[in-house]
């Protein structure tokens, strides 16, 4: 066996957090060093970064990874394992959570880091589901949400202007959406479904897992191991409406509102002849949507 098999490699993400995961990893990382877990460290130096080492560390050898820092960080190391070259032999995954958001986490537990290293300190892993998106120059594989509409908006502003405001960035984000407030047709269908659906919507999330941005229980219906994904739709709602709204996405009954719709799918097939942001585990991307699919329990999380 490859002596790298029986050692983590923790990627550290220095910015995330607002700068608090650089200065907060290496003594995180010496409690588990302390404890007796085997770990090689490496700082990302940018986006696009911990893809790019996660990649190079899994033909070295490596089956168990560490993101230290934000979603995109774990989003970067799975796509770096996943994207392009399905792994022919498994990983596992843990969190130390420096970042700002950390929604993934959320679905499992309250106590943030404490629960992850005591996780890994007990070797305990739960298989989790992961979607993969197929666009137009190729995939990307998430394991909290992929977004469109509002959901997006929001967070296209809050990443480009407010992000270093953490949680009340966000909400910056969110009121400058509602001022700019469009409601679009994302032209799809699921799973066996013979008719596109053209309605315009305020936003569409297929979701993995509960959360998102941090604290907004956007789809409670969500279980990231059951084969599923968890499709939640927000018809045109106005301004008004949607201000008043808000504030139960925060407690998941949002859900209860006419406007709104869930179900879980399998597949999800998109008729977008143009590139559009997508919000996928906190980060945004511009692309031409083709599809998405379930992968069950792709991946071994540390929870």
């Amino acid at each position: 066996m490859s002596p790298a098999k029986e050692r983590f490699f923790a990627i550290v993400n220095p910015a995330a957090g607002g700068g608090k995961s650089g200065k907060l990893a290496g003594p995180e990382l010496a409690r588990l060093r302390e404890k007796g877990l085997h770990i090689d460290v490496i700082a990302s130096t940018g986006p696009g970064h911990a893809l790019q080492l996660a990649r190079e560390s899994y033909t070295q050898g490596y089956r168990k990874f560490l993101a230290v820092g934000g979603d995109g960080t774990a989003h970067e190391i799975l796509n770096g394992v996943f994207a392009n070259n399905r792994p022919a032999e498994r990983i596992s995954l843990g969190f130390i959570p420096l970042g700002t958001g950390n929604s993934f986490l959320r679905d499992f537990t309250d106590q943030g880091a404490e629960a992850s290293l005591d996780a890994l300190l007990a070797n305990r892993t739960r298989a989790v589901d992961l979607i993969r998106l197929t666009h137009a120059r190729g995939e990307i594989f998430s394991f909290n949400i992929l977004s469109v509409g509002f959901t997006a908006d929001v967070g296209a502003l809050s990443n480009r202007i407010f992000k270093p405001l953490g949680h009340l960035g966000y909400l910056f984000g969110v009121f400058v959406s509602v001022v700019q407030l469009k409601r679009r047709a994302f032209v799809l269908r699921s799973d066996d479904e013979p008719e596109w659906d053209t309605r315009r919507s305020l936003f569409l999330t297929f979701n993995n897992s509960k959360f998102t941005g941090g604290t907004m229980l956007i789809a409670p219906h969500a279980d990231p191991s059951d084969g599923l994904i968890e499709f939640v739709r927000w018809g045109p709602i106005g301004r008004l409406g949607l201000l008043r709204m808000l504030p139960k996405l925060y407690d998941g009954t949002h859900i209860r509102h006419p406007l709104a719709s869930r179900k879980a799918v399998k597949h999800v097939e998109f008729k977008i002849p143009v590139p559009v942001d997508v919000l996928i585990d906190g980060e945004i991307f511009s692309l031409e949507c083709k599809s998405l699919d379930v992968i069950p329990s792709a991946v071994d999380i540390y929870i």
